[in-house]
């Protein structure tokens, strides 16, 4: 044993009694380490106990875990309400668009409709102007040829009469005419 002593004094591990210096053996210097902080807690910590610091730690730490965990589960429940609560909205939203769509389909039907209609009766309207139109014309066609005919039928007649008649002939007319017109006279 006296060779591994020297030895470890030669290589500067033990200081020599009476001066100070560093032990830089770790195998050595825990033992000693460990004692004096068990010492300095002991003697500064008395009534302490290390396992009741560490136990109300270990509580406050699991007390403020379960008041996470109950608080998450209040949000989770105010979360689930209001999803709930959205998904009726939606229904409601969908329900009443659904209800526009086909509200909508069928007002653009009934004026479709409407317009159809519409459209039939201007036509009509415009047939009625048309054969009005036409059967006016029709008539003052009509009244026009008469007209001509009449004219051309007492021009010929005058013709006829012009060369037909002679003086005796026109006295004679002129006074049957006037026996007729005295005649209407006495009958009023």
């Amino acid at each position: 044993m006296k060779n591994i002593t020297d030895s470890f004094l030669s290589l500067g591990y033990w200081p020599s009694a009476g001066s100070f210096g560093f032990n830089t053996d770790i195998l050595a210097t825990n033992p000693i380490n460990l004692s004096v902080v068990l010492g300095v807690l002991i003697f500064f910590g008395k009534g302490v106990c290390a396992s009741c610091l560490l136990s109300d730690l270990l509580d406050n730490r699991k007390q403020r875990i379960l008041k996470t965990i109950r608080n998450s589960e209040e949000l989770r429940e105010g979360a689930i309400e209001q999803l709930e609560k959205a998904r009726d909205r939606l229904r409601k939203v969908e329900m009443e668009a659904d209800r526009f769509r086909v509200n909508g389909y069928s007002e653009i039907e009934r004026e479709k409709l409407n317009l159809i209609n519409s459209i039939y009766t201007t036509l009509e309207q415009l047939e009625n102007y048309k054969n009005e139109t036409i059967h006016f014309e029709q008539q003052r066609a009509i009244n026009q040829v008469r007209q001509r005919v009449f004219q051309q039928a007492l021009q010929g007649a005058l013709g006829t009469l012009n060369s037909c008649l002679n003086n005796e002939l026109h006295l004679r007319t002129i006074s049957a005419n006037i026996g007729m017109f005295g005649a209407m006279k006495e009958i009023k």
